[in-house]
């Protein structure tokens, strides 16, 4: 056995004994789809959230112990899994499961993201195999007793913690598995895309979160007390241990002084110590390793005179005080630092779009901050910013199951979004179409026929008063129909084309290695005999970039169509602000 160790004192507050080899063996020879009515899984998953609810001490206690939460924190937490549970109960589709799902949580969330998964997965009658971060394995375990307790089979849901290296390769690499679920990094994720190429039947699906390199721009315009206050809530709550947390903060230069005297001064009543007490703002960083790694990155700026504020931290435990460091710009942001680490960049009002795309160009698409009280000024970035969750006058952490669905775009993740309407089909098995020889075969090549995508729609989402969510699906760029043969093509086109999407079609003699070097396609839909399938899948998981899929069946909404969320705080005028014009 291995101890748990907490981050607040280093010292260890459980047990866990890692699954062997043997383990994962029996657990994959064990695990049968839940073979129960729609009905009867919502109502254990159901009973699931109100056992949560009930034991909310405990877990609240494991997750102040095993993962630094603080008490706000650990709410938020529970109600977030609760949420999950309940949401995917009530929409449960008429559709039959993927067959058996590994799901791969992170320590950062360690409760909702952990249960998220997993029930969805069950919510469409999957067997789930539960690999825990190997930080946080008690709170893991305290979940799946309580999902068994509600009366989910044992055959259909176990947990198998342990390293990544070894438990989570076992997992995904195995041909029994249907699929994987996947939060963590975006370098992980392209391991597990890998694996996943050479031994899972070709287009299993990978539904992977990822990181970011999250920014917010604030204007003239914006409300001072109100940025500062989001901007303390976005970049440093939970120790900045979100992946949707603010990495890189634009003050606009006619106002960048009086904020960052603010901000300063909000960071200095901040309170670090022990999450558990009701009086801690922020507790530590997960473990030595990641706090070593961040103080390196600070001091490496503090190096260069480029540290413009740095809090002290207790001296027990894994803490970094946060800190704020000046760029020129996100380009200078060579990796995600994942902590209490702000980076400040000054811009121009001319500069706005360039700041624009130097934010796209990292390729990352997690979430992003606006702070203006321009109409005019908030359309245009929303227009043209790629990010999957975009927060307008308000902060941009905490999403809310239903109403502000979760998930990224380019290197932040492939959707859909966790907690929103497309998410459970992806759980589901593919709807595959007849086999190759009976399609028609042609040596055409590309390029081939190009869709015209659909008009975006927009739909609105429930949330509070004063508060509009509004998540838009607007065409991927195009799926590549490879047929095989030109009527499989023209089908395939066909259908992306009537879900609003974009295609091209390349069938016949089409070169396989082409597809590690083009640019510009969101997947592959392959029809053919599953060795070709599986070369697809090889080429696509070499490509730089963007995790593409390989779809054997009918294209789902999700792969066709890009979800993108925008949250706007609508009480935010502060006073009349078409005074302000349409420039600052």
């Amino acid at each position: 056995a291995e101890d748990v160790i907490n981050p607040s004192d280093l010292t260890a507050v459980g047990q866990v004994t890692p699954a062997s080899a043997a383990d994962v063996e029996q657990a994959l020879a064990a695990a049968q789809p839940w073979d129960a009515p729609a009905a009867e899984r919502a109502a254990a998953l159901n009973k699931a959230a109100d056992l949560y609810e009930e034991n909310f001490g405990e877990l609240f206690a494991i997750l102040a112990r095993e993962a630094g939460k603080s008490i706000p924190d650990a709410v938020a937490e529970l109600r977030e899994a609760v949420d999950f549970m309940r949401y995917y109960a009530a929409n449960i589709p008429p559709a039959a499961p993927a067959g058996v799902f590994t799901c791969i949580s992170p320590w950062n969330f360690p409760l909702a993201i952990f249960s998220g998964q997993i029930s969805a997965g069950l919510a469409c009658g999957n067997a789930v195999l539960a690999k825990p971060a190997e930080q946080t394995p008690l709170i893991a375990h305290r979940a799946i007793s309580l999902m068994h307790e509600a009366g989910v089979p044992r055959s259909a849901l176990q947990l198998l913690p342990g390293q990544g290296s070894k438990i989570g390769a076992a997992l995904t690499g195995d041909a029994r598995v249907d699929g994987v679920a996947f939060t963590g990094s975006t370098a992980t994720a392209m391991r597990i895309r890998s694996t996943m190429a050479e031994t899972l039947r070709p287009g299993a699906p990978l539904i992977a979160e990822t990181g970011g390199l999250n920014a917010m721009i604030v204007d003239s315009t914006a409300l001072p007390e109100q940025a500062v206050q989001s901007i303390i809530e976005s970049a440093f709550q939970s120790a900045g241990q979100r992946c949707s947390a603010l990495r890189c903060l634009y003050l606009q230069d006619d106002v960048a002084d009086g904020v960052l005297t603010m901000l300063k001064g909000a960071m200095d009543v901040l309170n670090l110590g022990d999450p558990w007490h009701l009086n801690v703002d922020s507790g530590p960083v997960i473990d030595a390793g990641a706090r070593a790694g961040i103080l390196a990155h600070i001091d490496q700026a503090r190096a260069e005179g480029r540290v413009l504020k740095e809090m002290s931290t207790p001296q027990a435990g894994t803490f970094v005080g946060p800190t704020l460091i000046s760029v020129t710009g996100i380009g200078d942001l060579e990796q995600e630092i994942f902590g209490p680490v702000l980076h400040v960049a000054r811009f121009k009002s001319q500069d706005l779009d360039k700041i624009i795309n130097d934010i796209n160009a990292t390729g990352y698409g997690l979430t992003f901050g606006l702070h203006t009280r321009i109409d005019d000024r908030v359309q245009h970035v929303c227009d043209r910013i790629h990010a999957g969750n975009i927060y307008v006058n308000r902060n941009q952490i905490g999403a809310i199951v239903g109403s502000q669905p979760f998930g990224g775009e380019g290197l932040s993740g492939t959707g859909p979004k966790a907690g929103g309407p497309n998410y459970l089909a992806r759980f589901c098995a593919p709807d595959r179409q007849t086999s190759a020889e009976t399609w028609g075969t042609t040596t055409a090549d590309l390029p081939g026929e190009t869709g015209v995508p659909g008009r975006p729609i927009t739909t609105s989402l429930p949330g509070p008063t004063g508060e509009s969510n509004r998540l838009t699906t607007s065409a991927r760029p195009p799926l590549l129909c490879m047929g095989p043969g030109a009527t499989a093509a023209a089908s395939q086109a066909k259908e992306v084309i009537g879900m609003g999407g974009t295609a091209i079609e390349a069938h016949g003699m089409f070169d396989l290695h082409r597809l590690e070097f083009i640019q510009g396609i969101a997947g592959v839909l392959w029809w053919g005999d599953e060795d070709t399938g599986r070369e697809i899948e090889r080429t696509l998981a070499k490509r730089q970039g963007p995790i593409l899929p390989l779809i054997p069946g009918h294209p789902d909404r999700a792969r066709v169509l890009a979800e993108r969320h925008v949250c706007v705080d609508t009480t935010a005028a502060g006073g009349n602000a078409a005074l302000l014009g349409g420039e600052s």
